[in-house]
């Protein structure tokens, strides 16, 4: 009888993985089941806590938090601290330097988190870096990617599974993450005290960084503490209600604290030197004060100077509106002050001078705005004269007091500190960044035929090509376009541009809402054809970035809007569409292959508005898409004219036309020959009753034209420079003329001023104008109305002017 059982009843023979087998020898007797794997989550290095006195650690912490990083500790932060060192730290922390690295970080840390001045032990920012340092902690010691204590990257935001590895003091198998030392700006363009300039940093590109709008740092000026700080709320594209006016709020805080900086808006606070402070203020005689809306109850005939947002009510007629109320305002007998120098529309926040008049209470009742509910004031304001609020340099907004030509520039005062874009503050990185710019873009240089001096030969290597509204779907604009990349491509190598940027709207009509007969496939082969012409020039592909800024007419939000004015800021253009470009640049790429030992080229498709940053915070480069001009016309405020207004600005055209260059002298050298300069400031001193109040101190802009400019273009364009950048803003409009993304408002700021702006608008006539030191230009369209066969750009060398050129194909 066969004994042997069913197969279902055999032993089977277990084969066992060799991975869990610790060893191949039978001596061992490994088991059936395999063993756990490695416990990664390693037991930490035993320390034995003591009880640290916070007076003992008091100088320590003094220096490190007070000396070093300007902060103050309470006493409550203070036993904190100690409690956390006795803890961890253990007997070593004064002998090994332990305590020092914790306070280091610590201090780096709470800076990180704008959480202030003063450090408290009760706040919550503290407790969580606390935490999150307890966790990076192993044998007394912080554990962090690198060697010692990082300069730049901080090891506070980790993945979790790096978590385990920096136990086992292997490096981190991610990155590093961005956003860390946002306020020192040291990680975004990964600078490091002691680090030497890699070769492969010394492309000017790989300093290049292009900033999307919804990427930004959304910072809000916090009134209390008188300083900027980051919204770490989750933006949202349909946020609450509330939100629109924190919007508000956040945009007139940014005004009303640039005014009080201004010299005209500071009281003396020294009454005994009288003498001295005539003669300081004998062009401006008296000192301007801003009056709350609320605070002008029960002041019949009171003059006042308001600081308020221009609105609508409900029967048609004007408004003014702060953060206190509401007031009815009436302009009949308003004049601008300068005189025709800046438009006046509904959305933007003005000063307006004038006096409040109370109503009788039978007049003015319903919806007119005069009856005292809901935030109104009875009465109104009859205004006599209403100006923009002066905008503020840049060298001033972030305390640089040095000369422009100095090496280095004095830093003091200001917003230094803060980090707008996420690139670096001006006082962690504005140095260095100089310094890699003098090596970086220094121009190459030869000895002249004539004698031994050092001339400079060829275009400079730091050029923006800006390229105005390219119609796709317009086949002369493509040759325009392969005229003009032409030229660039013949440059001798090593002096190609460092970017080019073309704009939208990259279609006439909004055809993905079925404005053309193919609606999306149409779309794409738009793009295809400009893939075709990008591809000719390869070398261009491989040397430079191009930026792609869309219009109103591009997808996706055309496809609902139809063209008409798309909320701000909005998305780029698909990926979709720009696949045949995208391809076209890794074939280019790919043809370089290890001969090039820069930075590759790139496409990138921005969003609309957005910014270039070159060395960090030295160049500021804000890219915007909008037919504003035609917008400020159709929304702005009629004003009365003073008498004889026309006939003086006659007479000025008609001096200008004669001697266009009788201003020149307040222009730099390096300008062209051809400038017309403009008084935008009105320095006659006279009782307030007939003279408009005394205006604060503006710089005259300077406009950098072509011989074929006309005056009412170069007075039109300084109007539209003016408006913008005195608002701040690039969207000083209603809601309802264009819609904002509330939680995105902070991108529109223009503060500081940037050093430069590239302003497209097809309903201006193309201009390069100098505002207060920051450089606005507009290339118009691609194609020259009224010429046939010309193509226009403008190209900018980074912090100096840009030119008008054109080219015929």
């Amino acid at each position: 009888m066969d004994k042997t059982p069913a197969p279902i009843f055999r032993r089977r023979n277990v084969h066992i993985p060799s991975s869990a087998l610790p060893s191949s020898s039978p001596s061992f007797a490994t088991p059936v089941h395999p063993l756990k794997p490695f416990n990664v989550n390693a037991p930490k290095a035993g320390i034995l806590p003591i009880i640290l006195p916070p007076a003992t650690l008091r100088p320590l912490a003094f220096r490190t938090f007070t000396k070093k990083h300007s902060l103050t500790l309470t006493s409550s932060a203070l036993q904190e601290l100690a409690s956390f060192i006795g803890r961890h730290c253990g007997s070593g922390w004064r002998e090994d330097g332990l305590a020092e690295r914790v306070l280091e970080e610590a201090a780096r840390s709470w800076k990180n988190r704008n959480g202030g001045a003063i450090v408290d032990g009760t706040s919550k920012e503290l407790h969580e870096i606390l935490k999150t340092l307890e966790g990076n902690m192993s044998g007394g010691k912080l554990v962090g990617p690198g060697r010692g204590l990082p300069r730049g990257d901080s090891m506070l935001d980790v993945n979790p599974g790096d978590s385990f590895n920096t136990r086992l003091g292997l490096r981190p198998t991610g990155p590093i993450r961005e956003d860390s030392n946002a306020s020192f700006g040291m990680s975004g363009l990964g600078v490091q005290e002691g680090d030497q300039d890699d070769d492969e940093t010394n492309d000017p590109r790989g300093w290049l960084q292009v900033i999307d709008a919804f990427e930004q740092p959304r910072l809000f000026y916090n009134v209390g503490k008188r300083h900027f700080e980051r919204d770490t709320t989750k933006p949202s594209l349909l946020p609450q209600a509330s939100h629109k006016t924190a919007a508000f709020r956040s945009r007139y805080h940014v005004i009303h604290q640039r005014l009080l900086r201004n010299e005209s808006f500071q009281t003396s606070t020294v009454s005994s030197s009288r003498s001295r402070e005539f003669q300081r203020t004998s062009s401006n005689p008296q000192t301007l004060k801003i009056t709350p809306i609320a605070n002008m109850l029960g002041r019949h005939g009171s003059n006042h100077m308001l600081l308020g947002q221009l609105n609508i009510l409900p029967t048609g007629e004007l408004a003014i509106s702060d953060l206190t109320g509401t007031i009815a305002l009436d302009l009949k007998q308003a004049v601008a002050i300068p005189e025709d120098s800046a438009w006046f529309c509904p959305g933007m926040i003005v000063l307006v001078d004038g006096v409040y008049e109370e109503e009788d209470e039978s007049v003015g009742k319903g919806l007119s705005g005069s009856s005292g509910v809901g935030g109104t004031l009875g009465g109104r304001f009859q205004g006599f004269f209403i100006g923009q609020p002066p905008c503020e340099k840049r060298k001033a907004t972030l305390g640089i007091t040095g000369p422009e030509e100095a090496p280095d520039h004095t830093i003091g005062g200001g917003f230094g500190w803060i980090d707008f874009l996420g690139v670096g503050s001006e006082r962690a990185v504005g140095q260095k960044m100089r310094r890699l710019e003098r090596r970086l873009l220094a121009p190459p240089t030869a000895p002249s035929s004539l004698d031994d001096d050092i001339g400079p030969v060829g275009p400079s290597r730091g050029r923006a090509v800006v390229i105005g509204e390219l119609n796709l779907d317009q086949p002369r604009a493509l040759q325009a376009l392969r005229k003009i990349l032409a030229l660039y491509a013949a440059e001798p190598e090593g002096s190609t541009p460092v970017t080019f940027v073309l704009t939208g709207n990259f279609t006439q009509q909004a055809v993905m809402a079925r404005g053309g007969s193919g609606g999306s496939i149409e779309y794409k082969e738009y793009f295809d054809a400009l893939a075709s012409t990008l591809s000719d020039f390869p070398t261009l592909l491989q040397a430079s970035t191009f930026v792609f800024v869309p219009g109103d007419n591009d997808g996706w939000v055309s496809s609902f809007t139809a063209g008409a004015s798309a909320p701000l800021p909005r998305k780029p253009v698909p990926d979709m569409f720009t696949s045949r470009i995208r391809r076209a640049f890794a074939t280019a790429n790919a043809e370089a292959g290890a001969s090039s030992h820069g930075v590759q080229g790139t496409a990138v498709w921005a969003s609309n508005p957005s910014r270039i940053s070159l060395f960090g915070p030295n160049h500021e480069l804000v890219l915007f898409r909008d037919d504003i001009s035609a917008r400020l016309r159709r929304t702005s405020v009629r004003l009365k004219k003073k008498n004889g207004g026309a006939a003086a600005a006659a007479a000025e055209e008609a001096e200008a036309t004669e001697n266009p260059n009788h201003d020149a002298q307040t222009l730099p050298k390096e300008d062209v020959p051809t400038a017309d300069s403009m008084d935008v400031d009105n320095d006659d001193a006279a009782p307030r009753s007939n003279q408009p109040p005394p205006q604060p101190t503006q710089e005259e802009p300077t406009v950098t034209t072509t011989t074929t400019s006309l005056p009412q273009d170069v007075h039109s364009a300084q109007k539209l420079v003016k408006t913008l950048l005195d608002q701040g803003y690039l969207s000083p409009f209603r809601t309802s003329a264009r819609p904002v993304h509330w939680d995105f408002a902070s991108a529109l700021h223009l503060y500081p001023l940037p050093t430069a702006m590239v302003l497209v608008d097809a309903s201006a006539p193309p201009f390069c104008v100098t505002y207060e030191g920051c450089h606005v230009m507009n290339p118009g369209t691609v194609l020259v109305p009224g010429r046939k066969g010309v193509g226009r750009w403008i190209e900018y060398e980074m912090g100096k002017l840009s030119k008008l050129r054109e080219c015929t194909f």
